[in-house]
């Protein structure tokens, strides 16, 4: 089976002829890997791991300076400034928002002045073209993180407050940040009709130990929005991949009941997301994406106690609907090389 046929066997309830096992790192490991293992590209890496990689396209802004797969990410579109964070003494550095320029808005009228982004300033001419160019592989096609989003506009701070202080704020601008994403995404889907396998409608909302907000306001502000985009995509015969990080437990009821069909990244270190539990209560609607461990076992753990970890989650996941081997989030660059590739090489052996 090619990696697109065992994805789609998966959510389809079908049995493939092996578990499903994707890719997630960051720029620095894939560039340490495409060193250690003499590889000349990312296409000719996922061959040589022999990983059924979901392949992240999108329709591009021309104005952006960014040139990632993340929609939401394009924050020279939205007027958001970044810097550079390392992490690890340097060993890695991610994007993050500052001075977000929504931050000062107090009054409803002052959302009017802010530029917002014209939907039609994203070209999907040659999606398609690039969908054809990855025919054996499943493909996301757009991306959609409306709170993750609205965050950034107005500060991570401001933005929480405003969920208790400023309704209206919040939904006047996550209205406007989803008829945007809902006009571009359309027009996507139109474009690579039938090509397309997944929309990324995510968020962030989870820590280690518990979630950024109560369920009762994710119903309120957030769930509604999420279930529009949802709908969207599976009127179009799309699948809604869902990524959300963390302690987000009290939440996966209510992402199974908008429709979600992929769940990542499975952080099961984190407060009640044990994989039994997860499994038990949650299997049988979702295909579980994601589930080895990347704070602890992938970067300080043997290349055993990794494979040791491969062959639990399989094991535990096998009665539900489906489960797609894969880090949960991207691997970091403290994560040896000998134990990214026991991970696949577990994978493989458990067929």
């Amino acid at each position: 089976m090619t990696p697109k046929e065992r994805w789609r066997a998966v959510l389809d309830g079908r049995r493939p002829d092996r578990t499903p096992y994707d890719y997630w790192a960051t720029d620095e490991v894939t560039r340490r890997l495409l060193a250690d293992l003499q590889c000349g590209s990312e296409a000719e890496l996922w061959r040589a791991l022999d990983v059924d990689k979901c392949i992240f396209l999108a329709p591009r802004n021309p104005q952006a300076t960014e040139t990632t797969w993340h929609m939401p990410s394009l924050f020279s579109v939205w007027h958001i400034r970044t810097r550079m964070v390392p992490y690890l003494d340097g060993l890695g550095a991610y994007e993050e928002a500052v001075d977000p320029p929504l931050g000062g808005v107090t009054r409803l009228e002052e959302l009017d002045d802010f530029a917002w982004p014209d939907p039609a300033g994203w070209s999907v001419a040659g999606l398609r073209q690039q969908c054809l160019e990855w025919p054996d592989y499943p493909i996301v096609g757009a991306s959609y993180e409306p709170f993750y989003l609205y965050s950034r506009l107005r500060g991570m701070d401001r933005a929480l407050e405003d969920l208790a202080e400023n309704p209206e704020i919040v939904d006047a601008a996550m209205e406007r940040i989803h008829l945007i994403h809902e006009d571009i995404i359309r027009r996507a889907l139109d474009e690579a009709s039938g090509l397309i396998d997944f929309v990324y409608v995510a968020e962030d909302l989870g820590t280690q130990q518990s979630l950024l907000m109560s369920p009762k306001t994710f119903r309120r502000f957030i769930k509604p929005r999420l279930e529009r985009m949802v709908r969207l995509a599976h009127s179009y015969g799309v699948r809604a991949f869902h990524h959300d990080d963390g302690a987000i437990r009290p939440l996966i009821g209510d992402l199974i009941e908008i429709g979600i069909d992929v769940l990542n990244p499975v952080q099961w270190r984190c407060r009640g997301m044990e994989r039994e539990g997860l499994a038990r209560d949650f299997g049988r609607d979702l295909v579980f994406h994601g589930g080895i461990d990347n704070q602890h076992t992938m970067p300080f753990g043997t290349p055993e106690e990794v494979r040791r970890q491969v062959r639990e989650n399989i094991e535990i996941f096998a009665a539900g609907k489906g489960y797609i081997v894969s880090p949960c989030h991207n691997l970091q660059a403290n994560t040896p090389t000998e134990n990214i590739l026991a991970l696949y090489q577990a994978v493989r052996d458990s067929a």
